[in-house]
């Protein structure tokens, strides 16, 4: 087993509201105005503080002097949805674990957008929390220069690049698109077609695509992808690429959904339009949403580990601030893994 690199220690000389004041040109009275303010500060002004904010990576401190020991308390974590029921799991997992040792989680949601994850990691480290979890290793370029000089905990979820300097707890989404298209060719099916979130900014849901069109390369099968209009709620995103696979010529024989909210959207498309599932086309979604076993027929997918990415995310922020005591090497697993869960849908 390779030994987890050591992490170097953060945030050592962190930037000050002084320091961008001085390479803006500006006063420090006006960089907090632009902050708190911003209307009072000219355009001009604003534009050289913002530009000097991002190159540098600085974040307000936000907590009063006599606040500072609230830090020890709160943990921040931004997710892509909070409405969607794939993280619940991951969520209640990582607060639970989180308040039987008395702390708390501050939670903001991205929307898959990493301008509004930049705008809560920001937030969140002006309020100075115990610790900050992100979900996978797509940021910002100003997000990463923030997580890098921040001097408190960093881990990533939903994902695992070991190579990074933030903590990983997840699995490998390539790998989830390598099992999903070797379950449907196991099962027979060789015209197999894959369908894109359409969620612009899901790039691990496109990881899962890289790994469906290397195994279909090294099977010897035709790839064939399909993206759905960006931003279409999901169902409909699901519905618009059944029906536009099912009109092709050759129909595909098995389609592979970025998530249950397409595929669920996809499979009762085909329904309506006479498409027997999975005598004409098997169905297979990504997450196993609570709905997935409740339709007709079931939904075939591939289960991610929610709710122990949540509670191992925890358990490793505690360790990292000293109240759990760090797990012997055999137990430290931080690389899980996705199930294929078979029903009736493949």
């Amino acid at each position: 087993m390779s030994e987890e690199k050591p992490r170097k220690r953060r945030g050592a000389g962190r930037v000050t509201l002084n320091t961008v004041a001085r390479q803006a040109e500006v006063s420090a009275i006006t960089v907090s105005r632009y902050f708190n303010q911003p209307e009072q500060v000219s355009p001009e002004r604003r534009e050289r503080i913002a530009a000097v904010v991002a190159e540098l990576g600085y974040v307000p401190n936000l907590v009063a002097g006599g606040l500072a020991s609230a830090r020890g308390k709160i943990v921040g974590m931004v997710i892509p949805n909070i409405s969607g029921p794939i993280f619940a799991n991951t969520i209640q997992g990582f607060s639970d674990t989180l308040s039987r040792h008395g702390y708390q989680l501050l939670l903001a949601s991205s929307y898959f957008s990493a301008e509004q994850e930049e705008s809560a990691v920001r937030a969140f480290l002006g309020w100075s929390p115990a610790a900050l979890v992100l979900t996978s290793h797509f940021h910002s370029a100003a997000t990463e220069k923030m997580i890098a000089e921040a001097d408190i905990p960093v881990i990533e979820t939903w994902d695992y690049q070991p190579e990074r300097e933030p903590l990983q707890i997840g699995f490998s989404h390539i790998e989830v698109g390598v099992a999903a298209a070797r379950y449907l060719h196991g099962k027979g099916y060789r015209r197999i077609a894959f369908v894109q979130n359409s969620a612009p900014g899901d790039f691990s849901a496109l990881e899962r695509r890289d790994g469906y069109l290397a195994t279909l390369r090294e099977l010897g099968l035709k790839p064939r992808v399909f993206a759905p209009d960006a931003d279409r709620p999901p169902f409909e995103a699901g519905k618009q690429a059944m029906e536009a696979l099912m009109n092709a010529s050759p129909r595909p024989d098995a389609i592979i959904f970025a998530n249950d909210n397409l595929a669920a959207g996809g499979l009762l498309a085909g329904q309506r339009a006479g498409i027997k599932i999975p005598e004409d086309c098997a169905v297979l979604g990504f997450g196993d949403y609570p709905f997935a076993e409740m339709l007709l027929p079931s939904l075939s997918t591939i289960k991610p580990p929610a709710l122990e990415i949540g509670v191992l995310a925890a358990k490793r922020v505690l360790e990292s601030l000293g109240v759990l005591a760090v797990e012997n090497e055999v137990q430290r697993l931080n690389l899980l893994e996705c199930r294929v869960i078979e029903r009736e849908s493949t």
